[in-house]
């Protein structure tokens, strides 16, 4: 990581430290906590991290971001600091200025479309969009009749948005358009796409997944040299010592998938086949991590991890919920499969050998 690289995510990190404590976020029930903290994050320049100077944002490279999502997973960030810069980022593909202010992105599934009516309006619904509900504008990707691929600034104000949840309690919105008018749409690069879309969302999902898992392990290894039962700590019992390997192995193998993800992406031209194999694989093999090691986390802390009032569950739950956004783990096994199998047997060790 390079020195700016450093200061980008230790500034991140102090943010979080200060003021999205795990236990602190646990005990506030009126979620006072949110307005302070998306304050300093917008004043270190966070949410816009991902758009050029001149396009209102920090002009922080792709690294710099991933390893600010990265922390937030650790942290299990509650606010839409993902989703603004992932709309960032995708507004600053057609050269489209972001505004300030919460934003998220639609569709965030592979199987929803947003379409581009004639009139210059979109239509469309999407399900299961992140913190909608949270957001004062929508980062949107349209399909025009003619096959061309848009993206639009959109007000959130002008879209229905049916509240939801997701199974860690965060918003998970369906957004229904019915022939809005965009603040700013502008044509999509060549060669973007909605699978582009998906798969940029699929790593950051797997960063911060990764994160979770890292803060669940810690948390884990704290808690079992602490409990004691049979009058010796937890950790000296050979299967929970096994559980804890397990739990460490799941966490380093989702941190080492969506880092080399992450890399793939901050060092390509274009997302081209070794990309869509870094980043397929490892919203992949994170999900699977994630439903591995929140078990073991739990199974470690016993009923005490199921309670309202420990922590462990903002960390589990919300890797669980992450599995889902941007592709599930198995629409891109089927997807990584379709492409390997077109590609044909000879050249697949050769991709894979290469990465």
């Amino acid at each position: 990581m390079a020195e700016s690289e450093n200061i980008v995510v230790e500034t991140a990190e102090k943010i979080f430290a200060d003021l999205a404590d795990a236990q602190t976020i646990n005990s506030d029930k009126t979620g006072s906590w949110k307005a302070p903290l998306w304050q300093a994050l917008s004043e270190a320049g966070l949410p816009l991290a991902w758009v050029p100077d001149d396009l209102g944002g920090s002009g922080a490279s792709l690294a710099e971001g991933f390893g600010v999502l990265n922390a937030a997973g650790r942290f299990a960030i509650a606010v839409p600091l993902a989703e603004t810069m992932l709309a960032g980022w995708l507004l600053a593909q057609a050269k489209i200025s972001s505004p300030d202010g919460e934003m998220t992105v639609v569709p965030a599934s592979p199987k929803d479309r947003i379409t581009l009516n004639a009139d210059g309006s979109l239509s469309g619904r999407a399900r299961g969009v992140p913190f909608a509900k949270a957001a004062k504008h929508f980062a949107l990707l349209a399909h025009g009749h003619d096959g061309g691929i848009s993206i639009a600034l959109v007000d959130a104000a002008k879209g229905r948005i049916e509240a939801g949840l997701n199974i860690g309690y965060d918003n998970s919105d369906t957004v229904t358009l019915d022939k809005v008018e965009p603040i700013t749409i502008k044509p999509a690069p060549k060669g973007f796409d909605q699978e582009t879309l998906m798969l940029m969302g699929g790593v950051v999902r797997s960063l911060q997944i990764a994160g979770a898992l890292e803060s669940m392990l810690d948390i884990s290894v704290r808690y079992s040299n602490e409990r004691i039962a049979f009058e010796k700590k937890i950790s000296k019992f050979q299967a929970v010592q096994h559980n804890l390997a397990r739990l460490a192995g799941e966490s380093a193998a989702a941190l080492a998938a969506a880092t080399s993800a992450a890399d793939a992406v901050a060092n390509a031209t274009s997302f081209d086949d070794a990309v869509y194999l870094e980043a397929a694989s490892a919203k992949v093999r994170c999900a699977e991590a994630a439903e591995k090691g929140g078990a073991i986390a739990h199974q470690v802390h016993g009923a005490i991890g199921f309670t309202i009032e420990h922590i462990l569950h903002r960390y589990s739950l919300r890797a669980l919920a992450w599995r889902d956004d941007f592709g599930s783990e198995s629409h891109w096994a089927v997807e990584l499969g379709k492409r390997v199998a077109a590609r044909g047997a000879d050249e697949l060790w050769p991709l894979v050998a290469s990465r």
